[in-house]
């Protein structure tokens, strides 16, 4: 007997105790942090240590970062402990990255056609959104939707998560649609920009699982 696929949820952009808590409470696999100013979800370094240290172990930390420099990151590893770093940068980069500092790196892949899919892996997992707006000011977290479409038979080798628009009342239908392994929300739990609400945390990570209360 096979053993059905538990979706892996990573809620990421937190920045306050509530939304932290939720996510361990209900069980995320990976909380992120991003360490990147033009975001209304920036956090400080000692601010993601502060967080982190409230759930230690309960769930993987991850650090997010636009095209940074080693001093970026390393400035950030002075003080909050991250397991994983995601990164936005070029495949030789991010290789880079994962032998300079020893931790696993996620590489976020925008992409606009089935054509664009990459079929390998540089690093340890990939993370598949769409490509932002022409007027956007950040390369990710702009609550965009991939069309899932793109992806339904996809089945790479190596490990990947999708990302972008997800919400509680479309993650299962994503998954069913794309059979992603692991999938990653920001705004689609949030009440206000970089303020996550329990409640939607709830609803995302029972709905990515096909998990119900009661």
């Amino acid at each position: 007997m096979s053993v059905p696929h538990i979706t892996g949820v990573k809620i990421c952009g937190l920045t306050e105790e509530a939304g932290f808590d939720a996510c361990v409470e209900h069980g995320a696999d990976w909380i992120g942090f991003v360490f990147f100013a033009r975001s209304p979800r920036f956090v400080t370094p000692q601010r993601a240590a502060s967080l982190a240290a409230r759930g230690p172990g309960r769930a993987k930390t991850v650090g997010l970062f636009v095209h940074p420099q080693d001093e970026d990151i390393a400035r950030v590893l002075e003080h909050a402990p991250l397991d994983i770093l995601q990164i936005y940068a070029s495949d030789a980069r991010a290789q880079d990255v994962a032998h300079r500092f020893g931790l696993p790196v996620w590489l976020s892949i925008p992409v606009a056609g089935r054509e664009e899919l990459p079929t390998s892996c540089p690093v340890q997992r990939l993370l598949i959104e769409p490509r932002p707006p022409k007027d956007a000011t950040r390369p990710g977290g702009n609550a965009q939707k991939l069309d899932w479409s793109l992806l339904a038979g996809w089945a790479p080798a190596f490990p990947w998560m999708l990302a972008g628009g997800l919400r509680p009342d479309n993650v299962a239908e994503a998954v069913g649609v794309t059979g992603v392994p692991a999938v990653d929300v920001s705004s689609g739990v949030e009440s206000a920009p970089g303020i996550k609400d329990p409640a939607l945390i709830a609803s995302f990570v029972q709905n990515a699982r096909g998990v119900r209360e009661g």
